[in-house]
C-alpha cells in the first residue's frame, strides 16, 4: 500500500439496528471506489483503544445488506471516556493510518466521535438507531423495521384477544423517546398509546377512555406503551382491576431490533454511508449526517448534539381520534 493512499474506518456503536450492515457495506465500497484503504473496528470504541482492527475490501461486506444487527459487532467501553482510553485511541489511529472515522450509532456515539474530533480524528456520525431520537436527523436507520416488527407481533397478539374479549398491554421499545409507540399505535389501532413525552393520568384519562370506547361495543382492546411510559404490569393490573376486563402484559423486548431491514432502512443505510464517505474523502469531520424533508445532508457535529426533536403532538392527536 502507498503511504499516499488515504484510510478511513468504521465502526458501530451503542444498541444494534437493523441496517447497520447497509450502511457498513456502503462506507466500506464508497471508500474503496474513492481509491481509500477502508478498515473495520470491531465492538466499537471498545476495540478501537484495544486495536481490533480489520482490513476491509470489497467482498468483506458481500451478502450482508439483508442482515440485522451489525458484522463489526458492538460494545460499551466506559474507558473509552477516559483521556487515558482516548490516548488509547488516538495511538491505533496513528498505528494504522487512519485519518477519518465513520461512526454509525446514537446520540452517545456521537458524542464519542465529537471528542474523537477535538483530539484531531476526523469523524463523521451515521445515526443508527431503532429509537428515531436524534434530535438532528427526521429519520435514523432501523426505525422503519423496528415499528414493522412491532406491528407484526401486535397483529398476532390481536388474533388472540379478540378470541377472549381481552385487553392488552403491549410494551415497546424506548426509554426515553415514544416514536416506536406512537408509530406502532396507529399502524395497529390501538386503543391508547402511552408515550414519555405526554404525561398520562391513567385513572383520569387511560380509564375513562377504555370504558368510553366500552360502550361504542368494542369487546378487545390494545395499549401500546413505551418503555418509558409506566410499568407494563402495573398498568395490567390498574386496567383489570378498574374495568373488570381480563387484561394481559406483554413485552416485546429486544426481538425489535433484529430481522432483515426494510426497503427503506437499507436505502437510507446506503445513501448515508455513501455521504458520509464524501464528506471524509473531501477532508471533512466533525459532521452528522442527517436525513431532513426526505433528503439526505449534513450538520456541524456539535451543533447536532445541541439540537432538540419535538416529538409530533399532531400524530398523537390522530392516533387518539381514529383509534377508537
Amino acid at each position: 500500500m502507498a503511504d499516499a493512499q488515504k484510510t478511513i474506518g468504521v465502526l458501530t456503536s451503542g444498541g444494534d439496528s437493523p441496517g447497520m450492515n447497509a450502511a457498513i457495506r456502503a462506507v466500506v465500497r464508497s471508500g474503496i471506489a474513492a481509491d481509500m484503504r477502508v478498515v473495520g473496528i470491531k465492538r466499537g470504541y471498545h476495540g478501537l483503544i484495544n486495536g481490533d482492527v480489520t482490513e476491509m475490501n470489497l467482498r468483506s461486506v458481500s451478502d450482508i445488506i439483508h442482515q440485522g444487527g451489525t458484522i463489526l459487532y458492538t460494545a460499551r467501553s466506559p474507558e473509552f471516556q477516559t483521556e487515558a482510553g482516548m490516548q488509547k485511541a488516538i495511538r491505533v489511529c496513528e498505528e494504522y493510518h487512519i485519518s477519518g472515522l465513520a461512526v454509525i450509532g446514537g446520540d452517545g456515539s456521537f458524542r464519542g466521535a465529537s471528542a474523537l474530533s477535538a483530539h484531531g480524528v476526523p469523524c463523521v456520525g451515521i445515526p443508527g438507531t431503532i429509537d428515531n431520537d436524534i434530535a438532528a436527523s427526521e429519520y435514523t436507520i432501523g426505525f422503519d423495521t423496528a415499528v414493522n416488527t412491532a406491528m407484526d407481533m401486535v397483529d398476532r397478539l390481536r388474533d388472540t384477544m379478540e378470541s377472549h374479549d381481552r385487553c392488552s398491554v403491549v410494551e415497546v421499545m424506548g426509554r426515553k423517546a415514544g416514536w416506536i409507540a406512537l408509530e406502532t399505535a396507529i399502524a395497529v389501532g390501538a386503543t391508547a398509546v402511552l408515550v414519555p413525552e405526554i404525561p398520562c393520568d391513567l385513572e383520569k384519562e387511560l380509564i375513562p377512555r377504555i370504558l368510553r370506547i366500552q360502550k361504542t361495543g368494542k369487546r378487545h382492546y390494545i395499549i401500546v406503551v413505551a418503555e418509558g411510559a409506566g410499568n407494563t404490569t402495573e398498568i395490567a393490573n390498574l386496567i383489570a382491576d378498574k374495568t373488570s376486563i381480563e387484561t394481559r402484559a406483554t413485552v416485546l423486548g429486544h426481538v425489535q431490533r433484529g430481522g432483515s431491514p426494510t426497503v427503506r432502512d437499507r436505502m437510507i443505510a446506503s445513501e448515508m454511508g455513501y455521504h458520509a464517505v464524501e464528506l471524509l474523502a473531501a477532508g471533512q469531520g466533525d459532521r452528522v449526517v442527517a436525513m431532513k424533508d426526505n433528503r439526505v445532508v449534513d450538520y456541524d457535529i456539535y451543533k447536532a448534539l445541541e439540537m432538540t426533536k419535538p416529538f409530533d403532538k399532531k400524530m398523537y392527536q390522530i392516533s387518539n381520534t381514529i383509534n377508537i
